[in-house]
């Protein structure tokens, strides 16, 4: 898919539009997903300003370091306004003169540095501030057929790894050998960065965000395996499975890792427009609940994804947001028994105009290695 497809010029229009429409003069983007989401630009986030200046009415205008025009002018979406400022100015005055006026009120990044904001702060101090995220959200939380078809190339390079898993783990190796061995195989199935990836074996597999440890990988120990990676596209990459390294599983988590893959499957079978991000939840959540292990899933059932790895919309209690076509998130319910040993299945799936899309297609079932 090429740039343009990915990264529509419109979508600047777009967003002016449902800036206007929020209250707000203008939205200030500094590096993050959201600049990249409007312009293309994957820009490096520094001490040296970067901000995309983008009024509700007139010309949008990115604002660079003089280092990096290069590459702002090579990546960016086509016929935007771009001005520089050398080492030692101060950039905020070009902030200023891009808004061509007073403003009342400005959208800031959602994750913008705090030096940044108090600088913005100073520079514009009739402006109140607010988060962008309440205009971008709704133009980011449903995905255009380029975007779902860069999800889905994520999902199946981070399937090419878990096919993969039996060469790395197994009994008497560490959590960190396994993890540098999965880390190379994420690149080399196309991925620009490596994320996350998680091993966690035995007791460690109770705590979802265990991450890896020096402690061998015991016979007969489950293994919940959770990574991901960010792909050329910028969009991202993220599913877990659990594992068995030799020897035969522990009673009590056959028991409820079966609980735990008919409420996953369940959950994605439960995805339609319509039914809200809640009940997507109490899908997964219900019946292992009604197994006994409610107490055990620590955790929501899902979260967005795309050029972040955690995004709108969220499956979790009291989210009433109803689900529509081209909304793109995990569902990952997970069994952790403190002191013992736990379980995830995740796969990544997009919600279409007839019911559900699984991005992750490797089996859900227990894998013994």
């Amino acid at each position: 898919m090429g740039t343009d497809e990915l990264y529509p010029p419109d979508r600047l229009v777009a967003a002016q539009r449902a800036t206007a429409a929020a209250g707000l003069d203008a939205l200030l983007l500094t590096p993050g997903s959201d600049l990249r989401y409007l312009t293309g630009y994957d820009a490096h986030a520094g001490e040296r300003l970067t901000c995309l200046v983008l009024p509700a009415e007139g010309e949008p205008t990115l604002v660079v370091p003089r280092l990096e025009r290069p590459a702002a002018e090579a990546a960016a979406t086509t016929g935007l306004r771009i001005v520089d400022h050398a080492d030692g100015a101060d950039p905020y005055p070009l902030v200023v003169a891009a808004l061509d006026g007073p403003a009342a009120a400005v959208g800031l990044a959602d994750r913008m540095w705090a030096e940044q904001v108090l600088a913005l702060r100073a520079a514009l101090p009739g402006a109140a501030q607010r988060l962008a995220g309440e205009v971008l959200r709704e133009l980011r939380i449903r995905k255009s057929p380029a975007e779902i078809a860069a999800l889905a190339q994520a999902g199946a390079a981070i399937d090419e790894v878990h096919l993969r898993m039996g060469e790395w783990l197994r009994p008497g190796r560490t959590e960190v050998e396994v993890a540098v061995d999965i880390a190379a195989a994420i690149r080399a199935a196309g991925h620009v960065s490596v994320d996350f990836v998680i091993v966690a074996a035995g007791p460690n597999g109770a705590s979802p965000h265990h991450g890896t440890s020096d402690r061998p990988i015991g016979v007969g120990e489950p293994v919940v395996v959770d990574i991901g990676g960010t792909m050329p596209s910028g969009y991202r990459s993220d599913c877990t499975r659990t594992y068995l390294a030799g020897g035969p599983a522990p009673a009590e988590f056959v028991e409820y890792y079966a609980v735990l893959h008919a409420a996953q499957r369940a959950a994605v079978a439960a995805v339609r427009p319509g039914i809200t991000a809640a009940a997507a939840d109490a899908a997964a959540r219900t019946p292992i609940t009604a197994a006994g292990y409610g107490d055990a899933f620590l955790h929501r059932t899902g979260h967005g994804i795309g050029l972040d790895g955690h995004e709108e919309p969220y499956l979790v209690a009291g989210n009433d947001r109803p689900l529509e076509a081209g909304m793109a998130f995990s569902i990952e319910p997970g069994v952790y028994l403190a002191g013992r040993h736990g379980a995830r299945i995740e796969d990544i799936v997009v919600c279409t105009t007839g019911g559900v899309q699984r991005l992750n297609t490797t089996p859900t079932e227990l894998i013994a290695l």
